[in-house]
């Protein structure tokens, strides 16, 4: 029996063994607190501070910018809650887009009740945002602006350095949910004008339930915790870190820094021979989303005719892909990033996210991408046939 072939990177990544090893001494000897004022403390308080330096260091940020989190949701709450509460903000509004993780679009959506105001921006066909509607909707008022680096559903890359310099500009806080685009593609935070940024461990080889939220130290506003304790953490996150995680998360980001490149390369190759046999075979085939301005590692593919969850249940036992954003796993309902894109209801309910990694072979993608092709012929010339 041939192994199953997973296509859903971007829902979770498989832990990669050099993290895992990076990680196991901190669930066994190296125990301590690291709050704790002793050897056991300091030992495991250099190892949290060891995992900032990297985390820094992937995305151009000093140590002391770094804010430990459960994951990008958390990360995504603190930043946007923690200017909605915060004494400093200059104003009731919040921009953001259409195509956002729910995480953001539903904690922005959830301050109206507090007498905050939202403002959601469109975005094009190919899932960029509608930078002229930003630019208009930001007033004296705006609080916060909030443009994910890249989607997770159709890979499309926004142009954070323009939003930056617009939001620097106008004195606005700018915040980048960077979950799916942290390892994979680079970024400075300084030269971008990002204030904050989110970013998650497992979307880039890291284990579960750890991610983090840059905080510059020129943020504009400060932030007001969402999570009231002791000081841990500069005060903007109480509780006891998790060392494991940490150095986790610390070694994922070096060798993502470390590999970007290499990896980058590996990926395009596969998503574009992917392609290219998917293509070949079903010519009505459509890329949702932009194929320049994109992820590497990303696919979302309309097949006209066919409906997706039906196709998906058929390759099920060999192939691992999704109709969407996992977040949104049990929903009956067509993507609404699909949507905003301006795809019709059926279109949307025939397309499918792939997404391509590390541990992705070309055999796979071959395989995967010949058995996707005559499945989706079969049905055609089944329903042709009755």
């Amino acid at each position: 029996m041939r192994e199953r072939i997973y296509l859903d990177y971007q829902a979770t990544t498989p832990l990669d063994s050099r993290v895992l090893d990076a990680m196991l001494p901190y669930l066994e000897d190296r125990f301590g607190n690291p709050h704790s004022e002793h050897l056991f403390g300091w030992e495991t308080a250099e190892a949290v501070e060891e995992a900032a330096r990297n985390v820094a260091a992937l995305i151009g940020a000093d140590p002391g910018e770094i804010i430990f989190t459960s994951g990008a949701t958390e990360a995504n709450n603190l930043a946007i809650q923690g200017i909605a509460r915060s004494n400093g903000r200059r104003g009731n509004h919040i921009v953001t887009t259409a195509i956002e993780h729910k995480c953001v679009l539903n904690t922005a959506l959830s301050l109206c009740n507090s007498g905050i105001t939202v403002d959601v921006i469109p975005v094009d066909e190919r899932g960029l945002v509608d930078l002229a509607a930003l630019k208009t909707t930001v007033t004296d008022a705006t609080a916060m602006v909030s443009v994910m680096t890249a989607s997770n559903e159709i890979g499309t890359v926004q142009p954070i350095a323009e939003i930056g310099a617009f939001c620097r500009e106008r004195g606005v806080v700018f915040h980048t949910d960077a979950a799916q685009a942290a390892g994979k593609l680079p970024i400075d935070v300084a030269v971008l004008n990002i204030d904050l940024l989110s970013l998650s461990g497992h979307k880039f080889y890291g284990p579960k339930g750890i991610g983090a939220l840059y905080v510059s130290r020129h943020c504009p506003v400060p932030l007001a915790p969402l999570i009231i304790g002791g000081v841990q953490q500069q005060g903007l996150r109480a509780g006891t870190v998790a060392p494991f995680l940490c150095v986790g998360l610390g070694e994922a980001c070096r060798i993502a820094g470390t590999e970007l490149s290499q990896e980058r390369a590996h990926c395009e190759a596969l998503r574009d021979s992917f392609w290219s046999i998917l293509s070949s075979y079903l010519p009505d085939a459509a890329i949702n989303g932009d194929m320049v301005r994109r992820l590497p590692h990303n696919l979302n593919i309309v097949f006209p005719g066919t409906d997706a969850d039906s196709l998906l249940a058929s390759v099920q036992g060999e192939i691992a892909a999704s109709t969407g954003s996992a977040c949104n796993a049990g929903l009956i309902e067509p993507s609404y990033v699909l949507l905003a894109l301006g795809l019709t209801l059926e279109e949307a309910n025939s397309s499918i996210r792939f997404g391509f990694g590390r541990f992705t072979s070309m055999d796979d993608v071959e395989r995967a991408a010949m058995l996707l092709a005559d499945k989706v012929g079969h049905s055609h010339r089944t329903f042709a046939v009755a």
